[in-house]
């Protein structure tokens, strides 16, 4: 299997690998979680990373006994708020002097920097908590926000607070109702549908657009 055929593997199929990772790495499996939201957070070039999907599959686990949802939501909020304020500082430092020939560069080139920058100071702290349920622009929002030079203090309030709701709110829905058994026995379906609704909304903004030009 290619690189891309094992990760779509283990977004679909998450609650099982969890179950490997339970198995081989037993209390080092915090570690794990840990390292996964913080890449996917605080990297902007692992955007693909599974986010919503993992929150809501250990919420699940964590309703069964496998792991401790306090000290799962603890470790879930840290990795999101340290990762967030990496991506910040790396945007920040060399979001202005990306090649503008590279992949990110065509991405996030000046234009868009300087349009980054005016949305932000307008709609700053709306978009970094938003941007929290929207897999990809979860790990662009807070690169864009340090390469605009997005007020820090600003920020950060808005990084934690977002961090909250994403958090909370995810693992608590799999802790809730993630071992009913409609769920349970259907779970590849039920995170397809968590990664469409968490894409929805950045779908219906592209089409918005397309539409206006």
């Amino acid at each position: 299997m290619t690189i891309i055929q094992n990760l779509i593997s283990f977004i679909l199929h998450i609650d099982k690998h969890l179950i490997d990772i339970i198995r081989i790495f037993g209390g080092w499996s915090y570690a794990i979680l840990f390292l996964i939201v913080f890449v996917e957070t605080g990297i902007v070039i692992f955007p693909f990373l599974p986010g919503d999907s993992l929150l809501f599959a250990s919420g699940a686990f964590a309703a069964m006994g496998a792991f401790n949802i306090v000290l799962l939501i603890i470790v879930f909020f840290i990795a999101a708020v340290i990762g967030d304020t990496v991506n910040y500082h790396i945007g920040k430092k060399i979001g202005t002097s990306i090649p503008p020939n590279s992949w990110l560069g065509k991405v996030i080139n000046k234009e868009k920097m300087e349009k980054a920058e005016e949305f932000f100071n307008k709609h700053g702290g709306k978009t970094i908590i938003i941007a929290r349920f929207m897999p990809f622009i979860r790990t662009f929002a807070p690169f864009v926000a340090g390469a605009s030079h997005m007020n820090y203090r600003y920020f950060i309030i808005y990084n934690v607070a977002g961090a909250g709701l994403w958090v909370g709110l995810c693992t608590m829905l799999g802790y809730l109702f993630g071992n009913i058994r409609i769920i349970k026995n259907n779970f590849s379906t039920v995170i397809l549908i968590i990664i469409f609704l968490s894409v929805l909304p950045a779908l219906i903004a592209y089409i918005k657009n397309r539409l206006a030009k």
